[in-house]
């Protein structure tokens, strides 16, 4: 073979290499992302089809952004009997955003004090930054229906474990930690105060958009 032939060789072998690693990516399978805050909610407000459908929303979000060979769950605890823990349901870690950001190590490290969650840090599954406090449109309410440390509230602080758009309340969390006041749960990523309901006019109305915090469990 000769140099020409041999070069045109090795350049169709890049190109097909190349391609590969596109059809990867965009079959979930390039991205090291493993947490990141849903770009957009379903729209109904904080009915999410349940655990089920609020992880099959972040598996389809992350499947987007060519992260979808992990298992994805939504960050929220349920109440009653058969009460789930956030905690319990995200993996092991460590996790890291779509900037290559580890925003915890572990599952006691995302629920103390040194996490790296923020408004730069905390953003969409595209890389996004998420408007909150200050901005001209504020979205940083964060479903969760959690305590601070991640765990199942007494009484009913879910929207019928995610499943209602009208009456009852969810525990929200602030992805930037700004509120109000400088009291502790005002900066709360994930337990700072309770929504005035569960449709999504009611979400919006206290700066939220039925968004959720995603983690790679695996």
């Amino acid at each position: 073979m000769n140099t020409k032939n041999t070069k045109l060789v090795i350049a169709l072998g890049l190109a097909l290499a190349s391609a590969s690693c596109a059809m990867d990516a965009q079959q979930g399978g390039g991205n090291p992302m493993s947490f990141f805050v849903t770009s957009k909610g379903p729209g109904n407000g904080a009915d999410l089809g349940g655990l089920t459908g609020a992880d099959r929303h972040c598996q389809a979000l992350a499947e987007s952004a060519g992260a979808g060979n992990k298992t994805w769950r939504a960050y929220l605890s349920t109440s009653g009997v058969q009460a789930v823990n956030a905690r319990d349901r995200i993996g092991r870690g460590p996790w890291q955003n779509a900037k290559g950001v580890v925003v915890a190590r572990d599952v006691n490290d995302l629920h103390s004090a040194n996490n790296q969650l923020s408004k730069q840090n905390s953003i969409t599954e595209k890389g996004e930054v998420i408007p909150g406090r200050g901005d001209p449109v504020n979205m940083h309410d964060i479903l969760t229906g959690s305590s601070p440390d991640g765990r199942a509230l007494p009484g009913a602080m879910t929207c019928n474990n995610w499943s209602s758009s009208g009456a009852g309340t969810a525990m929200l969390g602030h992805h930037d930690r700004i509120g109000l006041t400088e009291d502790p749960p005002a900066k709360s990523w994930n337990s700072s105060h309770p929504s005035k309901g569960c449709s999504q006019d009611n979400l919006k109305s206290t700066g939220g958009a039925g968004l959720v915090y995603c983690f790679a469990a695996n």
